[in-house]
């Protein structure tokens, strides 16, 4: 048989045992109301960060001091107060409103024709040529003379790219920027792209806001404009971020709520 000693020590690790199982399922335990640990992983999911300790912590803290508030506001009666439940139910209201128009657009409400007409804004826009370019980026005019002349006399464009320029973006392959139309940049480093032939590079370098730049032109073509598929999620938030457009729609949906609701 056990004695005293072994029961109470039994006792005491199956507690521990539990209150491990306990905590593991909870992300924390406020004035003895569990934050369940689902809650936790929803939140830091939906916060579009880096699942780590440390933004779990941050996440942890959150809910901890959220719960301690919708504690305080019953202990304190709050939630009884008329004010308090008046605002509460026009923020409920509010979401709603905010989620059925959502839901509207995304279904029903945005037509074949508003998108044609969207389409044909857009594609008006795909006009003129557009260069496969490279470039080289320095602070200072007389290192990109230099290098201007370094390259007419033989050396590597790319490799002096990845060397020596400032670019961020673009100095690890080589100051490749891949196809731009000269509206995609700025206007002075456009004028210059746009004399050069295949091939070329610029005679003197050409200076923008950023620096100095030597450029090159690898090729050009015609601009193209893409078909309607490709581009109806792109289409579709220019559409609905248009104020006056969203105030049409809202009537819309108002209108044909009306028409088949059964109002005395």
């Amino acid at each position: 048989m056990l004695n005293i000693r072994q029961i109470l020590t039994f006792s005491a690790f199956s507690a521990a045992l539990l209150s491990s199982a306990v905590y593991a399922q909870n992300a924390a335990i406020v004035n003895g109301k569990a934050i369940p640990k689902a809650q936790l992983d929803k939140l830091v999911q939906k916060s579009n960060q880096p699942d780590n300790a440390e933004v779990r912590e941050q996440a942890r803290e959150m809910l901890i001091t959220r719960e301690l508030i919708l504690q305080e506001a019953n202990n304190r009666g709050v939630m009884q107060k008329e004010s308090v439940k008046d605002q509460l139910e026009q923020s409920k209201i509010g979401v709603l409103i905010a989620a059925v128009f959502e839901d509207y657009v995304e279904k029903e409400g945005i037509s074949e024709a508003e998108l044609k007409a969207a389409y044909d804004q857009v594609k008006d826009q795909y006009t003129g040529k557009e260069y496969q370019v490279e470039h080289i980026l320095v602070e200072k005019e007389a290192d990109a003379k230099a290098i201007t002349a370094q390259i007419k006399a033989g050396a590597n464009f790319e490799k002096i790219a990845k060397d020596k320029s400032k670019d961020p973006g673009s100095a690890p392959n080589g100051g490749d920027l891949g196809w731009m139309s000269e509206k995609a940049l700025v206007p002075e480093f456009s004028k210059a792209m746009v004399l050069l032939k295949k091939g070329q590079i610029t005679d003197k370098p050409i200076k923008t806001q950023f620096g100095w730049h030597i450029i090159k032109v690898n090729d050009m073509r015609d601009m193209k404009a893409p078909n309607m598929d490709e581009i109806k999620d792109q289409l579709k938030q220019m559409i609905t971020a248009d104020q006056n457009w969203q105030k049409a729609k809202f009537s819309e949906l108002m209108q044909k709520l009306r028409a088949k609701a059964k109002i005395q």
